[in-house]
């Protein structure tokens, strides 16, 4: 296959998930996933909404990609695009679906397991490893987190503060 489009472009797309989330107050992660030029499968983060842990962007994206081509692995030549580096959970789901390459945007200093707190594919445990490469849109995609953790932050602040006054007020 022949890559007709650069990571930046395809990253957009997920960054579009990711304000999908963000506009649902879900941390702003979004995820795509490309398989023969084309997106078969595209996801955000829903655990709050859901109720659900395991409804990370990566995970919806996999979920909606193997819907849509009926079957629990990814083509051969599928990639996933994801705003934010994967934690342990997402490369473990990534490693079972047998994904080709991730490109990332931000990295997650706490739970990324690619390059940042842990280093999952390293450890030669796994019977299937896949290429990835992060910083992609990296600026866009961790402005976009940032402001949404500010904004959060503002909020829990201002019902503070009408907590305070609705107790004084009684």
């Amino acid at each position: 296959m022949v890559d007709d489009y650069s990571d930046e472009y395809w990253m957009q797309f997920a960054f579009e998930q990711a304000a999908l989330a963000s506009s649902r107050q879900e941390i702003p992660v979004g995820a795509i996933i490309v398989s023969d030029n084309k997106i078969i499968g595209s996801g955000f983060n829903t655990p709050i909404s859901l109720h659900d842990p395991t409804a990370h962007a990566e995970i919806q994206a996999i979920r909606d990609a193997c819907l849509n081509i009926r079957n629990y692995r990814l083509p051969e030549d599928a990639m996933m695009y994801v705003t934010l580096e994967p934690c342990t959970m997402c490369v473990g789901a990534l490693i079972h679906a047998r994904v080709k390459r991730i490109v990332f945007g931000a990295t997650e200093s706490k739970a990324g397991s690619l390059v940042s707190a842990r280093q999952l594919l390293n450890s030669g445990y796994y019977n299937h490893v896949f290429e990835f490469v992060g910083g992609c849109m990296e600026q866009q995609c961790s402005h976009q987190l940032s402001t949404f953790f500010k904004q959060r932050r503002a909020q829990k602040k201002v019902e503070k503060q009408r907590q305070v006054a609705n107790n004084q007020s009684l």
